[in-house]
């Protein structure tokens, strides 16, 4: 029904909005995401929306990109995950990261998100598989094989970030165990 708003921002208390559009003042919920990239208080600005329709109220959600709203779209489709489930989703992680973590099956990375329980990850993990690459398209350098992706594991496991553990992978030789790949990709990080 209300699908994008433009106007100029009035009020920021995360994570709410006030934006006026022609006189008429729209309260807007917006991930932190989004909230970091907002102008400043009467600058213009312009989001994407949700309006979610409920018995008790009419809700309106913004997002700084059309990809950030069809995430969020998909994300409330899942059973047990209300709007401000997906709102936390979208605040504690990058589009990038939750394709990754759907496309690796890695539950950890969703239970450090507020609010975000072992069962529910998994839920979310085994709803949104397939769902997301195609729509959003996984990180750049993500995993090509199992080999890679028990290496990456392997990386993250040691405590080296999601980037670190990606730039590594990068040079992995094709056809590569898992034990040669961990070693190679440490000393690649070790010279970096």
């Amino acid at each position: 029904m209300i699908g994008r708003l433009s106007g100029i921002l009035l009020e920021k208390n995360p994570p709410q909005l006030l934006v006026d559009c022609q006189g008429v003042g729209y309260e807007v919920d917006v991930p932190m995401s989004t909230f970091y990239n907002l102008p400043h208080v009467g600058e213009k600005v312009t989001l994407f929306t949700h309006l979610a329709v409920r018995e008790d109220a009419h809700l309106l959600f913004g997002f700084g990109s059309a990809n950030e709203r069809a995430v969020f779209r998909q994300l409330i489709k899942i059973s047990g995950v209300g709007a401000r489930t997906a709102l936390a989703i979208l605040s504690g992680m990058t589009i990038a990261d939750l394709a990754q973590a759907v496309t690796l099956q890695e539950a950890g990375r969703l239970i450090k998100v507020p609010g975000i329980g072992k069962k529910t990850a998994e839920r979310l993990l085994l709803e949104l598989k397939g769902k997301l690459g195609a729509d959003i398209g996984v990180a750049a350098g993500a995993p090509r094989d199992d080999t890679q992706s028990d290496v990456l594991n392997a990386l993250l496991a040691l405590g080296y970030s999601d980037k670190e553990a990606l730039a590594a992978l990068k040079n992995l030789p094709a056809g590569t165990s898992v034990s040669d790949g961990i070693k190679f990709a440490l000393k690649a990080l070790s010279k970096g």
